[in-house]
């Protein structure tokens, strides 16, 4: 990777920021979770850690300092049961969806607006599928990654 923009940095930054905060909420959503949901969970989580490796590499190999974990976060909502963990998991998809938008659109080279459109369409699909569990109509958001 070439040295990215102030801007590309930033959102993959941030990217960075979604993606832990992710590994931390799928915690929390595999302890709420229908047991038969276990597989869905578990590859869900294991995406979000493969993408924050992944971006911390990149980030590495651009001689970029990348954003530590943090102790814990903050949920948007209490999780309490397995239809709540089921909302915090398409919650989770449409925020890290949000954050490899940004990435898309600061993005300067060709390997950074791949691996954005890549991050975002994974999330985008995960999400979708956390919709069908949920009963959501409609299923798909229409422009994944728009706040």
């Amino acid at each position: 990777m070439t040295t990215p923009t102030e801007a590309e940095s930033r959102s993959l930054g941030d990217a960075l920021a979604a993606e832990h905060s992710a590994v931390f909420a799928y915690g929390v959503v595999a302890a709420f979770s229908n047991p038969t949901r276990a597989a869905q969970v578990a590859t869900a989580a294991a995406a979000h850690r493969a993408r924050r490796d992944e971006l911390l590499d990149t980030l590495t190999a651009a001689g970029l300092t990348a954003p530590a974990a943090e102790a814990g976060y903050t949920l948007p909502f209490p999780v309490t049961d397995p239809i709540t963990a089921a909302q915090l998991a398409a919650q989770v998809e449409a925020d890290t969806a949000v954050a490899w938008r940004a990435v898309v659109e600061h993005g300067e080279t060709a390997d950074t607006r791949t691996l954005g459109v890549t991050a975002l369409t994974d999330a985008a699909v995960r999400e979708a599928t956390w919709r069908v569990a949920l009963g959501t109509d409609p299923v798909a958001d229409p422009f994944p990654g728009q706040p």
